[in-house]
């Protein structure tokens, strides 16, 4: 059934009524509906006071009209449109109240607000979006609600971002993503096989924090993140045909690779090498992990030596994804020596960070000089792939390499 809503404002005595369909560009950009409305013809014919203080009343009037407004249609939407947030995610009808109504007292007595209204000489209402500091901190509590991208700062709906393989609608910019959702996105429902997923890590070298111990931070990430490491390795089918995959997740203290991951790496390798099976590795990683000192880096060597078997002397095929971001030792092992070798746009990838260098040889890197895109036109990977082209990219290459997908009696 069509829904509309009727908004009212108060404007020098007069009331202005706004239909609202049932619209989702309202819903994400509810500055940009309000301020359509700013060269309006009412709007300009009304007429101006020449007392300042009534001014200063219509001003609070119409700022507290404004907010309030967004506050009843937003809750109004979220409600009706349960499908927004999904079952996992409860609507909190008083997280929300205290939120927007914050916003409303905050308008008069901070400039650091999302919506604010100002009077010029031709008595033109004009709304103006401001990024703050405080808007950064208030969505962070509310991220149940709402991801806000890392390039254009637009705010996401959780659910509705991932329909969209965590691409933001506002720009296209490539968010993180968790290593669940990609194996959603890339192997096909009900044929996941999940291998070693109990390997754990220890505390090897009995590494002394002061901040928290080692052990205590493994336990935090795997209580935040339900992973016990930071990569998920598998066999499943991608458009039907079988492949081992293996999945870094950057949530987990920084995808980093300590002596769990590269083992459950490698015993990927291993596996797909005994079972002749096509390699992906989806790369999401800091580097080596430091709590495990030279334990971490000899994972380089090992996963980089069951790759040359696997590549050199079984002649397979290994694809490695490269996402943001892809860094230290992971870009100088098993990152680079794919076969074909894919990245995200916009994908920040690197051997030393833009401040480690810059620290270390006292000289500026250039901006973008680490960007998927520049690096590609300095020829250090082969393809940059859209995340929701990436499956039946795969898949063409698959198929190019001789990998098909099973017949109805191999299943």
């Amino acid at each position: 059934m069509r829904k509309s809503y009727s908004i009212y404002f108060a404007i020098e005595n007069h009331m202005l009524e706004l239909e609202i369909d049932n619209d989702h560009s309202f819903l994400t950009e509810p500055e940009s509906f309000f301020s359509s409305y700013k060269n309006s013809s009412y709007l300009k014919n009304s007429s101006k006071s020449d007392d300042d203080h009534y001014m200063d009343d219509t001003k609070s009037n119409w700022n507290n009209n404004v907010n309030s407004c967004i506050e009843s249609y937003l809750r109004s939407k979220i409600c009706i449109e349960s499908y927004i947030l999904g079952d996992s995610d409860k609507y909190n009808d008083s997280e929300f109240n205290s939120y927007i109504c914050g916003k409303v007292r905050n308008s008069g007595e901070s400039t650091n607000t999302s919506i604010i209204t100002s009077t010029n000489d031709t008595n033109d209402s004009d709304f103006t979006k401001r990024e703050s500091s405080n808007d950064l901190d208030e969505t962070q509590k509310y991220k149940h609600l709402w991801i806000e991208c890392e390039n254009c700062y637009g705010l996401n709906y959780k659910k509705i971002l991932k329909s969209k393989m965590n691409i933001c609608e506002h720009c296209g910019y490539h968010l993180k993503m968790s290593s669940s959702d990609r194996i959603e996105l890339l192997i096909d429902p009900g044929t996941w096989n999940p291998l070693d997923e109990d390997m754990v890590s220890l505390d090897p070298i009995e590494f002394h924090s002061e901040e928290e111990p080692y052990k205590n931070r493994l336990d935090s990430y795997q209580k935040k993140t339900g992973l016990m490491e930071a990569v998920q390795t598998g066999t499943g089918q991608l458009n039907g045909i079988p492949v081992a995959i293996g999945i870094m997740d950057f949530q987990f203290m920084g995808g980093s690779m300590g002596s769990v991951v590269g083992e459950k790496i490698t015993r990927l390798i291993e596996y797909a090498t005994n079972q002749l099976l096509p390699l992906i590795i989806v790369c999401a990683s800091g580097g080596a992990r430091m709590q495990e000192g030279s334990l971490s880096l000899m994972q380089m060597a090992k996963i980089s030596s069951a790759l040359y078997d696997y590549q050199i002397n079984q002649k397979l095929f290994y694809v490695p994804i490269l996402t943001s971001p892809t860094t230290g030792g992971v870009t100088a092992s098993f990152g680079m020596l794919g076969d074909i070798i894919i990245a995200e746009p916009n994908a920040y990838i690197a051997f030393a960070g833009k401040r480690v260098i810059e620290q270390t040889l006292n000289k500026e890197v250039p901006e973008g000089s680490q960007s998927a895109e520049f690096l590609f036109q300095k020829g250090l990977f082969d393809s940059i792939v859209p995340r929701n082209l990436l499956k039946e990219v795969l898949t063409e290459l698959f198929q190019f390499h001789g990998f098909f997908p099973l017949t109805q009696n191999e299943k």
